[in-house]
This record gives C-alpha cells, sequence and structure tokens, in this order.
C-alpha cells in the first residue's frame, strides 16, 4: 500500500530535467557514497532551495541516474579552470599575494568580511590580544569566548585578568549552557568584524621584539649601555626587551636540554669550542651556559669539545663573541623551522 502512494520515480532524460533536479540527484547521489560535499559555501537561499527540492523527491531510475551522472562527469572535465565566483573568495585566495592595505580597501568597497570560520581567525590571535578583547567586552561575551578558544590559551588569558574579572568572567561560563549555535556564530562574527576595521599593520612582531632580535647581534657591551639609557626613558619597554631578547648567556633558561644534541649538529665543532672557551672567561651567565650546553650533549663529544676548549686558551672577544652569536643563530634557526621550541621563564615560575 505504501508503495502505491508514493510519486512515480523521476525517469525522464537529463535534456527533461532542469539543472536544479539534476543538481539535487548528483547530490544525493555523493551523499549516498559517503562523499563530504561542502555545501555550506553556497548562499543560505541555494541551500534552502536544494533542501526543499530533495525532500520533495522520492527516487530515480537507474537509466536516470546514470545519464545525470554521466553528464555531471562530463562537464567536470571541460572545466579547465574555476574561480571563486566573488569578491569575497578572490580575495581569500588572494589572501599573502596583494598587499593588506588593497585587500582592506577591495573589502570595504565591496562590502565583504573575511570568510571562514571566525572562531577559527579569533583562537590564532596571541593571547595578548585575546586578552585585550575580553576586556573590551562584556562579562558574557567574554565567557562565550573562553569557552570557543583552545583550553591552554584560555588558561593563559585568564591568568592574566584581574582576578575579579577572571571570576565574573569563570562564573559566567557555567550560565552558557543555553547560548544557541546561532548565538555563538554572531558573536564570533562581530568580534571579527572589529578585526577587520583594525588598520593593516606594518611590522608583524612587537616593538620590543623587533628591538631584541637587532640586539641579538650586536655587542654585549653595546646591547648593555644602550638598555641601561633605555630604562631611563621607559623601563617598562626596557623590561620587555630584555624578555625578547636572546643571547649565549640564556641558553640555560630558554633551551629545552634535550634539544642540546641538536644544536650540537647545526654547529661546527671548532665554533662550539671557540664558544665554550669563551663563556670560560666570560660572565656568570655565560658560564652557565658554557656548561649547560656540555653537560647535556654526548659525553665523547663534550670531553672533545672540553679538550679543544682549553687548548685554545684565552680566546680574542671579538672571536668568542662572533662564535658565541653561531650559536645563538643557530638554535634560532632552528626555532624557525619549527624543529624545537624555545621555554617560555616566565611561564615555568
Amino acid at each position: 500500500m505504501t508503495a502505491l502512494a508514493l510519486p512515480g520515480p523521476v525517469n525522464a532524460m537529463p535534456a527533461g530535467l532542469s539543472r536544479k533536479t539534476k543538481a539535487a540527484i548528483v547530490v544525493q547521489f555523493l551523499l549516498n557514497e559517503d562523499t563530504d560535499v561542502p555545501l555550506t559555501d553556497l548562499p543560505d537561499e541555494q541551500q534552502a532551495e536544494l533542501t526543499m527540492l530533495m525532500g520533495n523527491m522520492r527516487y530515480v531510475d537507474r537509466e536516470t541516474l546514470n545519464n545525470v551522472i554521466e553528464e555531471f562527469s562530463n562537464e567536470l572535465e571541460q572545466i579547465g579552470l574555476s574561480f571563486p565566483g566573488d569578491i569575497a573568495g578572490a580575495l581569500s585566495a588572494l589572501d599573502g599575494k596583494i598587499s593588506p592595505r588593497t585587500a582592506m580597501r577591495l573589502r570595504k568597497e565591496a562590502g565583504v568580511r573575511q570568510t571562514g570560520d571566525p572562531w577559527q581567525r579569533i583562537n590564532a590571535l596571541d593571547v595578548e590580544r585575546i586578552e585585550e578583547l575580553v576586556n573590551s567586552e562584556a562579562t558574557e561575551v567574554a565567557a562565550v569566548m573562553m569557552s570557543k578558544i583552545d583550553v591552554g590559551k584560555a588558561a593563559q588569558v585568564l591568568a592574566k585578568l584581574p582576578g575579579d574579572k577572571a571570576r565574573r568572567i569563570s562564573y559566567a561560563v557555567s550560565m552558557t549552557t543555553g547560548v544557541t549555535p546561532d548565538a555563538v556564530d554572531r558573536i564570533g562574527l562581530a568580534i571579527a568584524a572589529q578585526l577587520d576595521a583594525e588598520p593593516p599593520k606594518a611590522f608583524k612582531a612587537k616593538p620590543e621584539e623587533r628591538l631584541g632580535s637587532i640586539l641579538n647581534y650586536s655587542n654585549s657591551a653595546v646591547r648593555e649601555e644602550l638598555l641601561g639609557d633605555l630604562e631611563k626613558d621607559d623601563e617598562n619597554f626596557a623590561n620587555a626587551v630584555r624578555k625578547a631578547i636572546f643571547t649565549f648567556g640564556n641558553i640555560p633558561e630558554r633551551l629545552n636540554a634535550i634539544d642540546v644534541p641538536k644544536i650540537t649538529r647545526d654547529v661546527k665543532p671548532e665554533t662550539l669550542a671557540t664558544a665554550i672557551a669563551a663563556s670560560s672567561n666570560g660572565n656568570e651567565q655565560e658560564q652557565r651556559a658554557g656548561e649547560f650546553l656540555l653537560e647535556n650533549m654526548s659525553k665523547r663529544m663534550a670531553d672533545n669539545i672540553r679538550e679543544e676548549a682549553d687548548a685554545k686558551g684565552i680566546v680574542k672577544p671579538k672571536l668568542g663573541e662572533r662564535a658565541m652569536t653561531d650559536v645563538v643563530s643557530a638554535i634560532r634557526d632552528l626555532v624557525n623551522v619549527g624543529e624545537i621550541e624555545l621555554l617560555n621563564p616566565d611561564e615555568e615560575e
């Protein structure tokens, strides 16, 4: 009886079917094959129309299905190149290829925002930027942000907030049970809109990081003199620069002991021996750094480096400084390629 009540199958040939009906057949076929079909890329109106069309259809005969799929395959094979189809897609495709200023101007003129999940963009921000956003939003919105970003990053943000604000946000998290997905999406889009409205920055790195990188390669005497003068003008900035600086003397507190063998692999033994020899006659920090490296490399290599360093005796300051800089450069190169990660002394405390 149920079979008799069903409407007849769609058995028209592809030429007699509308393109929308063919699209519905293709989508249903792909879904039956457990293929991921990114329908969310379609405008809301087309998603709704496709859903209604599929809901009103029942089944098609095998000959019609084969003909529709064959026609669809033939059309795909004839496509030589496809484009995004709109300004938003074009801007996303050209992200990083055109200047931020041009991209921002085109977005403003076209009235489009960056595509994609806004929460992925928010979660990709550094802790300090998320902290700024949390401080600028209402407690309830901040609670949603804490719930959407990575747990580790959320913990770092909460640790930086004043105690009273952190407690209010933590309590508000317990009240987010009834928040709808639509509300979470609107909050994410609103925050992303703030990010889109910000003018592009000429420098990605912070001022203290840029100055710290410059001073990494400066003579230690010049570096300390400059930092001393800087402290008189802006003590907070000078302290931030000191934290951003990574020199030979900072190795014990910033380099993981298990990564020392990777350093010895990339630094010539002669250079390493010169750096160790220079550190033995340097300040207390440099002496500790030299011992740290020796203690965490293989015993055989450490004995050879010590022997060669002892044979060098007192190394000329410029030669020693250059060798220590080469060691630091090797560490930074490994950090840049993602092979090792420097420790944050503030976090360990």
